[in-house]
């Protein structure tokens, strides 16, 4: 499928052939650039036009996309109630660590940030949100970039320097107050600074599989960078400083280099050093396995495997 799109510039109409799979703006204005043969064209009736072609563009994909998108996961309505009624949303996330040709599991306690593209609403959050266009089934975290968990979030063990991952990870849940496990297994993949950057679009077009649309409104409003600034936003400011601590790890009795400390409080959600080290990281689960225990003499158990774009229940002994 063919998209032509008219774009006036006072006296030069030029019409740009796009293909529906969406250009990144780079060359979008590498295109703008050759097509234009007026150097004294004014660039802002360019940038805004070329602003409403991205957007033009990135609606069609999406509104084309929901024609397949996935259905709700059928284990999400408990999950997510069950989610809710913990005092703290921790979990055990597992993962694999890469040393030469051994790898070796981990585990450590994390938090639940809610599901990707559905931020929790936290009225002292002063970031910009996104519109609410869309619903995942992906579990969110946040960690730090220098954390030893981030090369164990990739697929090899290698150090993730922005965005990347795709992993094999296992988050454990156990919902005490109504006395059931969640085991989600599936693999994670890391946001960071450059999430908007041609570079990053692979790891968009990865999660954009499991994102569904809300709503009929303009999707070329909604922006993974606000999203991930909104994560950051939502946390406390002394939460916010611990992206300014000393790299986790190293020794005690090394001097940190300038602005860094433990105990500090970040206001500025633009802060360079702290959101140099922030990133989200977006569980997308291929596996669920339920064991509801609220009943001692009658446990139920039930998996749920995600095979070719559908979840498969199956009832299990406990």
């Amino acid at each position: 499928m063919m998209l032509y799109v008219e774009v006036g510039f006072d006296d030069l109409i030029t019409t740009y052939q796009l293909r529906t799979q969406q250009p990144h703006d780079d060359q979008v204005r590498q295109q703008c650039s050759r097509n234009t043969s007026q150097p004294s064209l004014p660039m802002r009736p360019v940038a805004r036009s070329i602003q409403r072609i991205t957007q033009i563009l990135s609606h069609l994909q999406h509104t084309m996309s929901a024609h397949h998108q996935m259905p709700a996961a059928p284990w999400r309505s408990a999950f997510l109630s069950h989610v809710d009624k913990m005092e703290s949303p921790t979990f055990m996330l597992s993962t694999l660590h890469h040393h030469g040709s051994s790898v070796t599991p981990r585990s450590r306690t994390v938090v639940y940030r809610g599901t990707w593209a559905e931020i929790p609403v936290n009225p002292k959050n002063q970031a910009p949100l996104n519109p609410s266009l869309y619903e995942s089934d992906l579990l969110t975290i946040t960690t730090d970039a220098r954390m030893g968990k981030v090369p164990e979030l990739s697929t090899d063990g290698e150090n993730i320097p922005q965005s990347g991952g795709g992993g094999p990870v296992e988050a454990v849940f156990w919902v005490v107050e109504t006395k059931t496990q969640w085991r989600l297994r599936g693999r994670a993949y890391l946001l960071g600074q450059d999430i908007d950057d041609p570079s990053a679009s692979h790891i968009k077009q990865e999660i954009e599989k499991y994102m569904r649309i809300k709503n009929n409104d303009d999707s070329g409003s909604w922006n993974w960078g606000k999203e991930i600034t909104a994560h950051f936003g939502n946390l406390s400011p002394g939460m916010r400083g611990s992206f300014r601590n000393p790299p986790p790890g190293t020794k005690r009795d090394e001097k940190p280099a300038p602005g860094l400390g433990l105990g500090q409080k970040v206001e500025d959600l633009d802060d360079e050093i702290a959101r140099k080290n922030f990133r989200v990281v977006v569980i997308v689960p291929e596996e669920v396995d339920q064991l509801d225990l609220s009943d001692p003499e009658d446990g139920r158990r039930w998996n749920y495997q995600l095979k070719n774009g559908s979840w498969e229940k199956t009832e299990l002994w406990p």
